[in-house]
């Protein structure tokens, strides 16, 4: 599929994905723009405009085949194909992560992960190998990992992006709170956590 679509329909899809396998496990093979609206909290009209940017994907009276639209998300968003992705920083959050490790209905996993902490260095942290971050560029290359997920200090943030960046990094997802500078062909996904929270807290506040 060559058409560009918003980023807002694109940061859906996943979820579109993940609510059909659920759906399929559940043994319900159709399913209509208003029972996935009321169950992933996304308008209908939202769902049924973002499908239309792939085509055709279901008839009116009928609704969408459950079966179908897997197929087709599994293929655009590469569910045949493993990603592997580099944790850069094994603290707190890093190891959360690591325990997490996108295990359910995902083909991404976190494969190598990187500190300077010596009684960590040469570890293995819930299954991944944890190196050196002087083997950085190497192992990046080596692994052929193109993601990655930053959960350093915010004072070596952008030294570390710098060293992302020349090991041939084209995504990097930003847990620390510095807004990173990298070249236009390099994505960066910023994740505030704290101010998530703090605009969470504003709508409750001000509903």
């Amino acid at each position: 599929m060559n058409k560009k679509i918003p980023e807002a329909t694109a940061k859906r899809l996943p979820l579109y994905y993940r609510y059909l396998n659920n759906l399929l496990y559940a043994n319900k093979l159709r399913v209509s723009s208003a029972e996935l609206a009321e169950s992933i909290q996304v308008d209908a009209a939202t769902i049924r405009r973002d499908f239309a940017y792939f085509g055709p994907m279901g008839r009116r009276g009928y609704g969408y085949d459950v079966r179908k639209l897997i197929t087709f998300f599994e293929k655009i968003l590469d569910q045949d194909t493993l990603t592997s992705v580099a944790l850069i920083g094994v603290g707190n959050l890093g190891h959360a992560l690591l325990n997490f490790n996108f295990h359910k209905n995902s083909n991404v996993r976190i494969s190598a992960a990187f500190d300077i902490n010596p009684e960590l260095i040469g570890s293995v942290q819930s299954n991944v190998p944890v190196y050196a971050m002087a083997n950085l560029q190497e192992q990046l290359k080596d692994q052929r990992i193109e993601i990655a997920i930053i959960t350093v200090p915010a004072a070596i943030a952008q030294a570390v992006t710098d060293k992302l960046v020349d090991a041939g990094i084209k995504g990097i997802m930003n847990f620390t709170t510095v807004r990173l500078s990298a070249p236009d062909d390099v994505r960066i996904q910023n994740i505030d956590l704290t101010n998530e929270l703090q605009t969470l807290i504003y709508a409750v506040n001000h509903e």
